[in-house]
């Protein structure tokens, strides 16, 4: 898959307009995804550089709102540390910002939220987010189908993974049998592929998650974070995106020969989340990133996965 340079895009304003056109016509809706909104710890800040990392992820939020989407989908790592109430404060009032604009917000448990005293964090997640389900669950918007499963693997008893693991198989199968449903994307909040020097590739999720992905007639796309940086990957046919830039410190990457092939080429925006619109065909997906001197937020890549 080649991912489309944003020069490339505009230099086709005509299809451009009638791509939009076709959406907007047919009254189909827009899906948000963002990861990693957590504020930075201390101790991070020992070994990785700030940024105005708060300032992103409000930026962050503001656009989204602004964007009007149907729904949200946060990967992950929403907060720094999730059993602390106080470090839910500005969270909430972007969530009920969000919620106020008729925005459904969903997310699903990042290591963040769960760390230190993995079950308080999860009570305060669940308060946030009672459609969470710590064993996978899923919910369809425009006919897409948008599967988000628990990562942390490290909380999970054996009985746990096994359990979320047939649910995830059985899920896939039923919705790849279901006529209403036109493609799936899996989520989860660690990367089965990346070049982050901090975090790496998940051999975990590459286990439990991808195989099952990619025998799925309709999945044909599966969006992370974990990794903060915008990275894209190809495997067997199927989409990896990486979308780690909602206001966690920024993590370099592998410039070694070894290092995977991220399609995303030179596009490494620092802070960014992703919109998703459905044609007929072809999901559209458009990244928007906050610009390099905090003026705004702008339109940055934008990449077309085809679902026939």
């Amino acid at each position: 898959m080649r991912a489309l340079p944003l020069m490339a895009f505009y230099s086709n304003s005509m299809t451009a307009v009638l791509l939009f056109i076709s959406i907007v016509s047919s009254g189909q809706k827009t899906i948000a995804f963002a990861s990693d909104t957590q504020a930075p710890m201390w101790v991070e800040r020992i070994v990785l550089p700030a940024n105005h990392n708060k300032l992103a992820t409000e930026m962050i939020f503001q656009d989204i709102i602004s964007q009007k989407p149907s729904s949200l989908f946060i990967l992950g790592d929403v907060v720094t540390l999730g059993y602390k109430e106080k470090k839910w404060e500005k969270m909430d009032r972007y969530l009920d910002s969000c919620r106020k604009a008729g925005i459904h917000v969903s997310a699903l448990l990042g290591n963040h939220d769960v760390m230190t005293h993995a079950k308080k964090g999860e009570s305060k997640f669940q308060k946030r987010f009672p459609n969470n389900n710590r064993a996978g669950f899923y919910e369809v918007t425009d006919s897409i189908a948008v599967v988000l499963l628990n990562s942390n693997f490290r909380k999970l008893s054996a009985d746990d993974k096994a359990k979320q693991q047939s649910w995830f198989k059985s899920t896939l199968r039923s919705l790849d049998n279901d006529p209403s449903v036109r493609t799936t994307i899996v989520t989860c909040h660690h990367a089965p592929f990346s070049n982050s020097k901090i975090v790496g590739s998940s051999e975990s999720v590459q286990k439990y998650f991808v195989p099952d992905f990619l025998l799925s007639s309709k999945a044909r796309l599966f969006i992370t974070g974990h990794s903060h940086n915008f990275e894209q990957f190809e495997h067997s046919g199927k989409y990896f995106l990486i979308i780690g830039g909602g206001g966690g410190l920024r993590q370099p990457l592998s410039s070694s020969e070894g290092r995977l092939n991220d399609l995303s080429g030179e596009y490494k925006p620092e802070f960014h989340y992703l919109l998703v619109n459905r044609s007929a065909k072809a999901l559209h997906l458009t990244s928007r990133f906050v610009t390099k001197d905090f003026s705004g937020v702008d339109k940055g890549l934008v990449i077309t996965i085809p679902i026939e």
